[in-house]
């Protein structure tokens, strides 16, 4: 029997992950040092991980209320407020789901009907143009520019929408480029996105991992607010992306839309971890700050050493991630990160992986001790003396 015949059209055209295949070649070698992993390096603080086994201890574990519990929800929608300004109903407007990811899909799948349109910005988060591909929709991307610091321009946002798009997909701050959009930013671009009735699904997971410029949420525009999905979760501000918990934000219809599929593939999300999840929000702010601390003081040491190597690359100002231009290599991003692995042993992510205007950029995670980022770069330094030479 053939069993690929058996299968979806749909899945068989969708590229394997740019990101596996590095990790499977580094899982092969000894002794590999790894800047590829978008993940915490620190810990669940340790008041979570209390709450969530005090949980268990309590008999805790039934499931919760398709949305989530209500007390999460509750915290969720006060911390929205409270951090980014922007007000939330409980009740109302509030999903909790298993991871961003979840989240991320479900609204997408409420959304789209085969061959309508939704923008995704390249370079982009590699799961978002396969998630638009398996709704059946038609993903049009917005080739980002390395001298706007891979913002979204009116001029892109305007020459991309056409009759059949139905939404644009936007991460800001950006995984894999450290991207940023400001309110000045954003404000350029919402008088389109109100004209022309799209839908916003905001993918927010960085946002509290932002530097010098202050977050703001694109929900945050009255006027367009109630075409904004934010997809967040606690994954990488609370270090807890092993729990597998995010939540989404948007106004009722949307809301009713994306719960209906969320309770037939999910029912809801893990009990402790949405107890663990409430003392995060409540008590854990003090921790969540120190771990921002901490990664802006590697992004600097990152940029700074990138540079001094020769290798341009902008600060960025938010998430875990710096895209230094390796062009001046010589080498595609392919080339570079292949040759990298094998002469030094050290293991990044080929720009090409989060999409075509990826070309000449290699993605470095700094979720990482400064410790092992020296000596990462030190490695870099002599791979790249090695071959202009």
């Amino acid at each position: 029997m053939n069993y690929d015949d058996m299968l979806s059209e749909r899945v068989k055209t969708i590229k394997p992950s740019g990101i596996r295949k590095f990790f499977d070649l580094a899982s092969q070698m000894d002794d590999v040092i790894s800047l590829g992993v978008g993940e915490p390096d620190f810990t669940t603080p340790w008041s979570i991980r209390e709450a969530a086994i005090y949980s268990i201890e309590k008999g805790r574990t039934f499931y919760t209320a398709n949305q989530g519990l209500i007390e999460l929800r509750e915290e969720i929608c006060k911390y929205y407020k409270r951090r980014f300004g922007v007000s939330y109903d409980p009740k109302e407007n509030c999903i909790v789901t298993v991871g961003g990811s979840e989240g991320i899909d479900i609204a997408i799948r409420a959304i789209l009907n085969p061959g309508e349109e939704m923008i995704v910005l390249d370079p982009g988060y590699v799961a978002y143009t396969p998630g638009v591909e398996l709704a059946g929709g038609i993903p049009v991307s917005i080739q980002l520019r390395h001298e706007d610091q891979f913002k979204l321009t009116p001029e892109l946002l305007k020459a991309a929408i056409t009759p059949r798009t139905k939404a644009i997909l936007l991460n800001y701050p950006s995984n894999p480029t450290g991207g940023f959009m400001t309110r000045e930013d954003y404000a350029k671009i919402v008088p389109i996105i109100k004209e022309s009735g799209i839908i916003v699904l905001s993918d927010e997971i960085y946002a509290e991992l932002s530097y010098e410029e202050e977050f703001c949420s694109i929900a945050a525009f009255d006027e367009i607010k109630d075409q904004v999905i934010v997809v967040s979760g606690f994954s990488k501000a609370f270090a807890m992306t092993g729990w597998r918990l995010g939540y989404i934000l948007a106004n009722p219809i949307l809301t009713k839309a994306m719960n209906k599929i969320h309770q037939y593939v999910i029912m809801s999300a893990p009990s402790p971890a949405q107890y663990g999840a409430i003392e995060g929000l409540r008590h854990c702010q003090e921790e969540v700050e120190r771990m921002r601390d901490s990664y802006k003081a590697r992004r600097n040491f990152l940029v700074k050493t990138f540079n001094d190597m020769g290798l341009e690359t902008f600060k960025p100002q938010g998430a875990f991630y710096v895209f230094p231009c390796i062009k001046s290599t010589g080498l595609t991003s392919d080339e570079f990160c292949e040759k990298l692995l094998e002469d030094q042993k050290v293991a990044c992510v080929p720009g090409t992986a989060f999409g075509s205007a990826g070309e000449g950029f290699v993605r470095v995670s700094y979720a990482y001790s400064i410790d092992e980022l020296k000596v990462a770069t030190q490695k870099i330094k002599e791979f790249i003396e090695k071959i202009r030479d």
